[in-house]
């Protein structure tokens, strides 16, 4: 029984690499796929957000790259493609954004954050510490607990 399967995971395994294709070129000029992938690399992927638009998968991204391809076949400068991305996803399309009032939290956000859990963590070593001080003195200075025994 169990032969069976593997057979047949060999034959599912064997069929799928046979009936792989070899990808297409996306541009017939190299130097314009170098250029889109170059814009691309500098753009965020709005699906996956950690990613470049160049080195991501996702439909938007392949999208978001046909559409780069077509505007500079068009004669359009990257700034162009940038500015044209900018305004329609925002700021948060540029993998590095500028830094004005409404990017401060994306630029500085991760730093107060950071600041913020230092203090915390200094506040609450502190109070710890101030809670298991133990007394300074001698050890003979310490009151034994009176046994019910009574001594003569």
């Amino acid at each position: 029984m169990m032969n069976r399967w593997l057979i047949a995971a060999v034959l599912f395994t064997a069929f799928g690499i046979a009936s792989g294709k070899e990808a297409a070129p996306l541009a017939d000029d190299p130097e314009l796929e170098a250029r889109t992938m170059q814009v691309a690399s500098e753009l965020r992927c709005p699906v996956c957000q950690d990613e470049t638009i160049a080195v991501s998968q996702a439909g938007v991204s392949v999208d978001l790259k046909n559409q780069i391809r077509e505007q500079l076949r068009q004669g359009a400068t990257e700034a162009q493609i940038k500015q044209y991305m900018v305004q329609r996803y925002g700021d948060f399309i540029l993998y590095n954004p500028p830094v004005k009032t409404t990017t401060w939290l994306l630029w500085f956000g991760p730093f107060l954050l950071m600041l913020a859990g230092l203090i915390v963590l200094y506040y609450t070593l502190n109070k710890r510490n101030k809670t298991m001080a133990l007394p300074v003195g001698r050890s003979d200075s310490i009151v034994q607990p009176a046994s019910s025994e009574s001594r003569p």
